[in-house]
Parts: structure tokens; C-alpha cells; sequence
């Protein structure tokens, strides 16, 4: 609404409609929040009741951040600038998380709301209380700035400086602002937090015109599972798509989404993915209506450990499983029956078949229908006795009963190990393929290029960086240098973490040698939902995460160290494991493959930046040779990777506008 109507309206009535909209969510009103709109409506109005300049401007109270869940206060939208404020009411200190909060709320502008990406954008933090130290005044160019510290009492003053101080630029049409397209691109934990309260990712993922999508591709498994559900029978679908096209929130919509009446879980055999995303929804959940013990019970039945649901049926041949629809996560990493047999030969439920078999004949045990999701990720395979696509097709083969609907690349891939047979009945569907990257932030060719880096094209690297850059890869051969880029990157509650390969055992050489063991749940936990000053937090970039542990998750900034495990050979990559005192080359297929993937996996984690540190060796040491690490930082520049930089500091606002508090 315009100022003057903001103004011209009774506090009364704008609080009516306020809660209203928050019932819609909510369902009811707590009288802390009714409170709270209270004394933030007085503000604003204390504010800007006497300031002519500002009665034509736009104000949005409660403006949805639907990535984050959450809402901005109030947002003042002038002809120059963008203000963004976050009340706390009753505060008397300025809390370092809280500017963090109104930080991270003006970056989700600049990067996507279409009408703020040009144009000053300045938190400010109203502690209604408190007594603000010194303004550090910083220079409005456009994107986000650093948070400006205010109170009720300094709030008109604050206002007026910012506005007599923001250049004339390129006018901003306050009308059309609210309007604009916001496309946010959530990372998944914050998807899974969303789609919880549910949402449907048509909310958090604007589809994307011309190219298979988020909404597309969500449309068609809801679709099969109504279909499935209404004339009976089971069903199988594959999903495909390139590292960070949202396979896995395309999998959590379809558990959240399907229907209350619907019993649907979400397996992985991934245990830090099943711990964080439990974790992350229970901490949300508690203290609304329920104990943080009691969200933690609750979410166990959406997110589950595919092996004990595997083990629970297998031990109890006679129960047919609650749930109607499953989603597997990574389906292509499910055990092979060779391995599967082998691995339990000497565990308590020992397996007689490949897991694909196992979980497609406990879903059979229900007599009215069912649906197995399976999310397909190309080239994801990380671990001995991963099955691949080929176990799924034959598993299917000897199971006529399942309806078999895939995307059509399943049935073409290169690699026999991910390729489905031509089976009877099955169907292909373009729809079920994701081959648009929305965890990468501002280069969405950045998995492309990966591909070509470990493929060993170096040209195609370099011309997908000639016409996509600058890529958000970069080198450096400083550990110190990458620590500090990722801590200065890493705004607002955007997070930073260090990640390596379990194979690249002589990185403890440099002081990196601590390992965030990923099957111990409160470690993860705090690793990935924590934050700086908290010492087990991925911020304080202390412990690396494996593959193992960061598959399925991501971060905003990542620190990739690279290992000996994986270095340049005669004009190709050459593939090494450590053992004992020494490397030693490996030769078997899939091994290779493996250790590829691994990287792929490490370098697709990051949303914004990969920091790529590789280590300068030590000619002294036979297992760290500086000449293995030179290669791989020329091979990787030389596809197109850039050099880190350190940003020069932002300009402070000239002292002729701070004169004007």
C-alpha cells in the first residue's frame, strides 16, 4: 500500500487484516504476534507521519520469503533505494544473529526478486530498545548492503539519512514492485521446511519457461500416485536429472503433497540427509504445538533410513507396510543382489535378493495399490556394490505385476549399469526428466562444465566458460586464503563449509584431518543446522564433510580441498587409493567411476561459489608431490576455472551525508 494510506488507515484495521492473512498459514494467532504488529505499525507511523517526501512510496507489511519460510517485517519501497526492516520489539540489544536474519532477507531480494536486483537494498534492525552505537554508513550501489543498526527513538533519522544519501540511478517503479516476479530457489533443507508446512514447490520454485521443471515434473508424479490410488494396482516411476535440478525436492513434494490421506515416506540410505532433514523440521515444529522430543517422533514417519525400513518388513514377512507411496533417494545407489547377500551374510536380517527386489515386493504386500518413486542421479554412484538402474530393470523383469513409467534417457544411457531393459509395458515420460540446475545460484552451467572437467574435455570446458562465465569455481593454492574468502562470502545466514573426498587421505599433511563422522546424527545435526560461533558448525570450517556425508544436502559457499585420490595423469585423470605408506593406482571400472563421482558429487554441493584449494605439496614427501597438485590447478584453469580474488572493501558513506543525523 502507498504510505499515505498506511497512514490514513486505523492500526486497528491494519492488524485485522495482518492476522487474517497469517491465519491462512497458521490457522490461529498467537497474542505475542498480535502484539508485536502493534507496536511495529506505531513505529512506522511515528516514522513517517511528518515526511512528505515519503507519503507516495510503497509499504509491504509482512512480505512472504517463502525460501526461508518466514516473512520480512516491513519492507519501504522508494524511488531509490529498498528498506528492509526487521522489528524487535521490546529488545535492548542489537543481536548479532539478528542482523544476520535482516542481512540474509535483503540478499534473498537482490538474488530473487526481479524488481531489487538493480537497486540499494538496506536492512535495517529495529531493536525497539536498545541504544544504537555509531552508523556505520555504507555505499547504496545496487544489491544488498550491510545492515544499518537502529531503535524506535533513531528510526525517523535513520530513514531520512538513507534516502537523502541514495543516488538517483536507475528510478525504481514503486507500484510495480510488489508485483514483480520473486523466484526463489530454495536449498533443500529449506524446501523440506517449507513443503512441511504444506506448501507446494509451485510456492518456492517458479517453473521455468520452455524447459522441463520443478512444477512439471512434481505435476506428473502427483498425477500417477492419484491415478494409482484411484484404480488400484502398483506403479513404478523413474526420475532423472542432472546433480542439483531438484530431484530431491521434486521427492520430498511428493510426500508432503500427495495428501493428508495419502501414507507416504521419504527412504535414503544416505544417514546425514535422513539426520539433518529430520532434525531441521523437528527444531521448526517444536514450541509451536508440540516438544522438540515429539517433532523429532513425528518427522521420523515423513524421513526414513531406507535400510531399517528394508530390515523392519524383511523381519515381518507378514505386515504389509503403512505407507501407500515411497520415494527413494539415489534409488540408483540401491545394493546389487550380489553384494546385497554378501554384505548381510553376518547381520542379524540377512538379504536374499537385491534391495531394488526387496523394496519392490514389501510394497507388494499391500493388496490395494501402491507407488515406488525412484530419483535417479546421473553419475551419483559413490560406494561399492551400487546397483545402478540395471538392478531396478531386473528386479522388474522377474515382476510383471509392477506399471513401469520412466524418463526416456533411462533406456538410452551410455553405461550399462544405468540403463533399464526395454521391459514390457514400461512407458517413457519427457515430464519425469530435471535437466534445469536450480541449486547454482548465478551460473546454471556450472554442472555442465563439471561434467566436461571430468570427462577430460578440456575444450568444451573452456568454451562452456568462454559463454557462461565467470564460473563459480575458483582456485587457490592458500587453505588460509580459501578460509577466509568462504568467511567473508558467506552472508547473512548463507553457510560455508569444507569438503573433501574420503579417499584424499594426505590432506591431515596440511591440517586437515578432521572428518565429520556422517552416521552420528547429532554431529551432522550441528554441522549443517548450527552456525558460527558454534564450533562443530560447517561456518567455523573446521571439520571437512565426505562425500559420503554432503550427498543429497548442499551449501551457499563450499571449500573444496583436493585430494591425492584424484590427480592428472598422461593427459587424462588417473585414480589413486592410499594405502599403508603409499599410493596405489586403481584399475577396476567401477572403482574409477566411483572416484569421479565423488568429485562430481563434491564439486555440484555449493548454491553460489566453489572455493577449489589444492594443496602445494612437499617435494620431501613421495605421497604429496608438488608436480600432482601444479597439474591438476593448470588442467582445471586451463578449463576455465578462475583464481581467487579478494574483493576490495565497500566504500564507506562520505562524511557530508552522515552529517545529516
Amino acid at each position: 500500500m502507498k504510505v499515505h494510506a498506511f497512514l490514513a488507515t486505523p492500526p486497528s484495521r491494519l492488524i485485522e487484516r495482518l492476522a487474517f492473512d497469517d491465519a491462512q498459514r497458521f490457522r490461529h494467532n498467537e497474542p505475542q504476534q498480535i502484539r508485536a504488529w502493534a507496536c511495529e505499525i506505531d513505529c512506522l507511523r511515528s516514522a513517517l507521519a511528518t515526511w512528505a517526501d515519503a507519503l507516495d512510496w510503497d509499504l509491504v507489511l509482512e512480505f512472504p520469503m517463502l525460501r526461508l519460510g518466514r516473512r520480512i517485517d516491513a519492507v519501504l519501497v522508494s524511488p531509490r533505494v529498498i528498506l528492509v526492516l526487521e522489528f524487535k520489539i521490546g529488545a535492548t540489544r542489537l543481536e548479532t544473529a539478528d542482523r544476520q536474519q535482516v542481512w540474509d532477507y535483503a540478499l534473498d531480494l537482490q538474488d530473487f526478486h526481479a524488481a531489487s536486483r538493480h537497486h540499494p537494498i538496506v536492512p535495517i534492525l529495529v531493536a525497539t530498545e536498545a541504544t544504537p552505537g555509531p552508523v556505520t554508513w555504507p555505499m547504496m550501489l545496487a544489491g544488498a548492503t550491510s545492515v544499518i543498526d537502529a531503535s524506535a527513538a533513531s528510526l525517523p533519522a535513520v530513514l531520512r539519512a538513507l534516502w537523502a544519501a541514495a543516488p538517483a540511478g536507475i528510478p525504481l517503479d514503486t507500484a510495480a514492485w510488489a508485483a514483480a516476479r520473486y523466484d526463489p530457489v530454495p536449498g533443500i533443507i529449506d524446501a523440506a521446511r517449507t513443503l512441511y508446512d504444506r506448501n507446494t514447490v509451485d510456492d518456492i520454485a517458479q517453473a521455468r519457461a520452455g524447459r522441463a521443471n520443478l512444477g512439471v515434473t512434481t505435476s506428473a508424479i502427483l498425477a500417477t500416485i492419484a491415478q494409482t490410488r484411484a484404480q488400484g494396482g502398483l506403479h513404478a516411476l523413474f526420475i532423472t536429472g542432472i546433480p542439483g535440478a531438484g530431484k530431491t525436492l521434486c521427492g520430498l513434494n511428493a510426500v508432503f503433497g500427495a495428501g493428508r490421506a495419502t501414507r507416504a515416506a521419504f527412504l535414503t540410505g544416505n544417514p546425514t540427509l535422513v539426520h539433518v532433514l529430520r532434525e531441521a523440521l523437528a527444531r521448526d515444529a517444536a514450541g509451536i504445538d508440540r516438544s522438540l522430543a515429539a517433532a523429532r517422533h513425528r518427522t521420523k514417519t515423513s524421513i526414513q533410513a531406507l535400510p531399517a525400513f528394508r530390515d523392519h518388513h524383511i523381519a515381518h514377512p507378514g505386515h504389509h507396510p503403512a505407507e501407500h507411496v515411497i520415494v527413494i533417494d539415489e534409488a540408483q545407489r540401491a545394493w546389487s543382489a550380489a553384494y546385497a547377500i554378501t554384505k548381510s551374510q553376518s547381520r542379524a536380517i540377512r538379504l536374499t535378493d537385491s534391495e531394488p527386489g526387496h523394496l519392490l515386493d514389501i510394497m507388494a504386500r499391500r493388496a490395494d495399490w501402491a507407488v515406488v518413486v525412484c530419483l535417479i542421479g546421473n553419475g551419483q554412484e559413490i560406494h561399492d556394490g551400487e546397483g545402478g538402474l540395471a538392478e531396478w530393470g531386473a528386479a522388474l523383469a522377474s515382476r510383471p505385476v509392477w506399471g513401469i513409467t520412466a524418463a526416456p534417457g533411462t533406456l538410452s544411457d551410455a553405461t550399462r549399469r544405468q540403463r533399464l531393459p526395454a521391459l514390457p509395458g514400461l512407458v517413457t515420460e519427457p515430464a519425469l526428466h530435471l535437466d534445469v540446475p536450480v541449486r547454482s545460484i548465478r551460473c546454471p552451467a556450472g554442472t555442465s562444465w563439471v561434467d566436461s572437467v571430468l570427462r577430460n574435455d578440456a575444450p568444451t570446458a573452456r568454451a562452456i566458460a568462454a559463454a557462461e562465465g565467470p564460473l563459480p569455481f575458483v582456485i587457490t593454492r592458500d587453505l588460509s586464503a580459501a578460509r577466509g574468502h568462504l568467511r567473508n562470502s558467506a552472508q547473512g545466514l548463507r553457510r560455508a563449509g569444507l569438503i573433501a573426498s574420503s579417499g584424499a587421505r594426505r590432506l591431515r599433511a596440511d591440517g586437515v584431518g578432521a572428518e565429520l563422522p556422517h552416521m552420528d546424527d547429532k554431529a551432522v545435526a550441528n554441522w549443517f543446522l548450527d552456525r558460527w560461533p558454534d564450533v562443530r558448525a560447517s561456518d567455523a570450517l573446521e571439520v571437512i564433510a565426505t562425500e559420503f556425508s554432503c550427498q543429497g544436502l548442499e551449501l551457499d559457499f563450499a571449500g573444496l580441498c583436493w585430494g591425492g585420490d584424484l590427480i592428472r595423469g598422461r593427459d587424462t585423470w588417473q585414480i589413486r587409493r592410499f594405502a599403508g605408506t603409499a599410493w596405489q593406482r586403481i584399475a577396476n571400472p567401477d572403482k574409477i567411476a566411483n572416484r569421479i563421482n565423488t568429485y562430481r558429487v563434491l564439486l555440484t554441493r555449493a548454491r553460489y561459489t566453489t572455493v577449489i584449494w589444492i594443496p602445494r605439496g612437499d617435494p620431501a614427501d613421495i605421497t604429496r608431490l608438488p608436480a600432482d597438485f601444479d597439474a591438476v590447478a593448470d588442467f582445471l584453469l586451463g578449463c576455465g576455472a578462475g583464481t581467487l580474488e579478494t574483493p576490495p572493501p565497500v566504500p564507506s558513506m562520505p562524511e557530508a551525508q552522515q552529517a545529516l543525523l
